[in-house]
């Protein structure tokens, strides 16, 4: 798409979410931002281009999947008001992690959001695994999210 255009479609898409989430929604409000389930989407970009414009809405939480695609955390330093929502297992790959693995994805987060605004989660697409595979992930999540609380 042609810059031009680009810009557009961005102040376009900011515009849209802004009527979405104002003034008919209360409570609090979270925006969840997916590069598409592991188990479909093979491919990924390498970032989120729309995190300025998420940092002026509504929106208080913001859901990044962070761990499938490897995501260089330091854009979360664009979205200084948002509780991030961070997915730190990845879904593409049916091993499960230790929860030293979970927890050293939880670390690199640290640094460009504070621990009170940071939310753990599982990147987007659980449905797809094992039963089994699906509650070990988990079960490493806690564990990481523990080791970690426990140096905090």
């Amino acid at each position: 798409m042609p810059a031009g255009r680009l810009g557009a479609a961005r102040e376009a898409a900011a515009s849209y979410l802004h009527l979405m989430l104002s003034p008919y929604v209360t409570g609090t409000v979270a925006v969840h931002l997916c590069f598409g389930y592991a188990a479909v989407v093979h491919e990924k970009p390498s970032g989120y281009s729309f995190l300025p414009e998420l940092e002026v809405s509504k929106a208080a939480q913001i859901s990044i999947e962070a761990a499938q695609p490897e995501l260089d955390l330091a854009v979360l330093d664009r979205l200084p008001s948002k509780t991030i929502i961070l997915g730190v297992i990845d879904l593409a790959d049916p091993t499960v992690e230790t929860p030293e693995t979970v927890a050293a994805r939880i670390r690199k987060a640290l640094p460009h959001v504070p621990a009170g605004r940071l939310v753990i989660a599982p990147d987007c697409g659980m449905k797809y695994l094992p039963r089994e595979v699906a509650f070990g992930k988990l079960q490493a999540m806690v564990r990481g999210a523990a080791l970690v609380r426990a140096e905090l």
